[in-house]
């Protein structure tokens, strides 16, 4: 048992200088990440943390979902699956 539900969020916003290990061009971009959370309010704080650290300015909008995970949950809040997809605007 585990004091953590399992998330799924996606935000859009523009990929800037990611590190080498993503694959995504500078500019507008979605960044999706599976994770295990507390609440919806902590993955919405993850992934504004995640993003921040790997360089993607998230937008006002972000989508947060409850889903099945892909991974079993750690001692702590943790977050797996980060990947960037490229767009050209809105």
């Amino acid at each position: 048992m585990t004091p953590y539900k399992h998330f799924s969020a996606i935000a859009h916003g523009i990929a800037g200088n990611l590190p080498a290990s993503f694959k995504c061009r500078p500019g507008p971009a979605v960044m999706g990440m599976s994770m295990w959370a507390t609440d919806p309010e902590q993955s919405v704080r993850m992934m504004h943390a995640v993003s921040e650290q790997l360089g993607f300015t998230m937008n006002d909008k972000l989508e947060i979902y409850e889903t099945d995970p892909q991974q079993p949950p750690g001692e702590h809040p943790s977050g797996y699956g980060i990947c960037f997809i490229p767009h050209d605007g809105d």
